[in-house]
């Protein structure tokens, strides 16, 4: 189960969690990060390292429509590692 960035990464860039993830599954849009979820480990790293609480499991509620935008995203945006 992978993680998704969601809404609090809009506008943020603190970047913290680029740095801390093992597999560099994150890419970089105008506004926000995503995460490529067939890349991403489920390690959870990242989630502590992001201080705006953007950043969640896919299995969480509501989550659905962050599911697909980050996967949506993560094809089309430039990798970061």
């Amino acid at each position: 189960m992978p993680h998704v960035v969601k809404e609090g990464c809009i506008k943020c860039k603190y970047m913290k969690c680029v740095e801390v993830c093992p597999v560099g599954c994150f890419h970089e849009g105008e506004s926000m990060l995503v995460i490529n979820p067939e890349e991403c480990i489920d390690c959870g790293v990242c989630v502590s390292e992001c201080p705006l609480d953007a950043i969640s499991s896919d299995t969480e509620p509501g989550m659905e429509k962050w599911v697909e935008l980050n996967a949506e995203y993560a094809k089309i945006w430039p990798h970061l590692t």
